[in-house]
């Protein structure tokens, strides 16, 4: 190879060439490794992440006050009020006090686990209908249109109004 008739700028190109790339890579290099300041929006984000959880911690507090004000807010069963409107004894939560509700149907209820007026109150028509179709064919004929409502009345102590619907409605039919 004769180095004499080789063009001086075959040996000058790709000598700038690499030293453009060395620079230029040091540079790309130097700026990848160059941290950002994030340290004020952390501190934000952690004093909005501390005023939630306080947020949280409020509400959670909040919500067991107010359990602990519905279980105190049952209303209380007076025993003889219930005698004096309905000419009877009556005992808290028995459900057979409802127009229509008889011992084995009762039963059924309980076996739902619904055990007291205010629980049948809360509970649906339909659920009642499902109630009394687990006992079979012959409690077909019962009608529970008006359980939860008659229910509500006994759980409230509205004693002379339950008496006088009942009255007015024979065998608790609407």
């Amino acid at each position: 190879m004769n180095f004499e008739s080789i063009n001086i700028w075959c040996w000058i190109i790709p000598i700038l060439v690499g030293l453009l790339c060395a620079i230029f890579g040091y540079l790309l290099g130097k700026g990848a490794n160059a941290t950002i300041d994030n340290s004020s929006e952390l501190i934000e984000l952690k004093n909005r992440n501390a005023k939630l959880e306080a947020d949280l911690a409020a509400c959670t507090q909040k919500m067991a006050t107010e359990s602990l004000e519905m279980v105190s807010s049952e209303i209380p069963f007076n025993k003889s009020a219930a005698k004096a409107a309905m000419g009877k004894n009556v005992k808290q939560d028995d459900l057979k006090i409802v127009e229509g509700i008889g011992p084995k149907i009762e039963g059924l209820f309980h076996n739902y686990d619904i055990k007291t007026w205010k629980a049948l109150s809360k509970t649906t028509v339909s659920k009642c209908q499902e109630v009394l179709d687990s006992g079979g064919d012959r409690y077909k004929v019962h009608d529970p249109a008006s359980w939860p409502m008659q229910a509500k009345m006994c759980y409230e102590g509205k004693w002379k109004e339950l008496n006088k619907w009942q009255v007015e409605h024979k065998h608790g039919k609407l």
